[in-house]
């Protein structure tokens, strides 16, 4: 048994120690869903693992697609425009399609609100899940090679409930399970349940997610920042100064650094992982923001407020929002605990002083 209690290991030819020790006993997405449901939900029925093992397929299925793109002709526009405005990428097209399939053949979701769909989709049957999701977000990107990713979040339906548009018009503290997962070098899947986040990365070979980022919590603190500087004319007074104040601190204080891709699923995973604040406010071009709140926002809010971190609109915690329409958008920063409060903080002062 190896040090810390996962299982055997092999080691080199003569005996000792290997730099490439191979563990024998992994922990599979499929595995550590039926110990947790063992853990936190022992009178479960094992809808919730069917329809997560649905999830995981789709995902495993935009990654093959994305990793072909270029090879099969998948990259650039598809000519029509999705349900938000956005020019559709016909790799969103078939991403859309993926997950819709993938959705209906689990038998277990009834409502399916997609970014790419005006409406929502209810499925026959006695599925007793709402599925949101964004089924290839930063899309833009594609043609350069940039990761890009899949954002979705999970509710149960409504009791006595046939499947309508309020079983997902509802705040995100009412979401039972979020994630992304991210397409780049690999394939990582970030996943929270209520019980913390644990991050699995795809083993092609195996064609299973294995568990490699387990119980992840963001920093506390990290001077990096990450958003579009470009509409720093169109912010508000209170985000305008929170910038300034990390690019021009007091005398003796390092400013922050900036790290900013563009695709909201590769930037939330290196905050995640290295700590800071991710932002995209509301600003006089976009008054009421530009990324979806229940297919985004709640999901991504939901999991860093899981790994310790905070999200709130600057004035409002982002899971508190009850959403008016399936397609609504919101200003957003997430992140580390102490980043997010000191745009709280200033956001606080602002309305002292008014």
């Amino acid at each position: 048994m190896n040090g810390n209690g996962t299982g055997f290991t092999t080691t080199g030819a003569g005996g000792g120690d290997s730099l490439n020790e191979i563990k024998t006993d992994i922990i599979t997405l499929t595995r550590f869903i039926l110990t947790e449901q063992g853990r936190y939900a022992t009178q479960a029925t094992g809808d919730f693992t069917l329809l997560l093992n649905s999830l995981q397929f789709a995902f495993k299925f935009i990654s093959h697609n994305i990793r072909r793109a270029t090879l099969v002709n998948l990259i650039g526009l598809a000519g029509a425009t999705n349900s938000t405005g956005d020019d559709q990428k016909k790799l969103d097209v078939i991403g859309d399609e993926i997950f819709i399939n993938a959705m209906r053949a689990s038998g277990k979701v009834k409502v399916l609100v997609s970014e790419e769909q005006d409406e929502i989709i209810v499925f026959e049957g006695d599925g007793k899940y709402c599925v949101v999701c964004d089924p290839i977000d930063g899309s833009s990107n594609l043609d350069a090679g940039v990761s890009v990713g899949t954002i979705f979040g999970v509710y149960k339906l409504q009791p006595g409930s046939t499947g309508s548009v309020s079983d997902v018009l509802r705040p995100g503290t009412e979401m039972i399970a979020a994630g992304y997962t991210m397409y780049g070098a690999s394939a990582n899947l970030v996943l929270t349940t209520g019980n913390g986040v644990n991050g699995f990365t795809l083993d092609t070979a195996l064609g299973e997610f294995i568990l490699t980022h387990p119980d992840m919590k963001i920093p506390k603190k990290r001077s990096i920042y990450s958003a579009n500087e470009g509409n720093t004319v169109y912010w508000d007074k209170p985000t305008q100064e929170y910038f300034h104040n990390l690019k021009y601190p007091s005398e003796g204080q390092k400013p922050y650094s900036s790290r900013y891709i563009g695709s909201m699923v590769a930037d939330m995973h290196r905050t995640l992982l290295y700590g800071g604040i991710f932002a995209y406010p509301a600003d006089s071009k976009s008054k009421n923001g530009k990324l979806r709140l229940l297919y985004e926002c709640f999901p991504m809010a939901f999991l860093v407020e899981q790994a310790g971190g905070l999200a709130t609109t600057g004035t409002q915690r982002i899971l508190d929002i009850v959403p008016k329409h399936i397609h609504d958008r919101s200003g957003i920063f997430l992140g580390s605990e102490n980043e997010v409060l000191k745009v709280i903080d200033t956001y606080k002062k602002y309305e002292t002083s008014a």
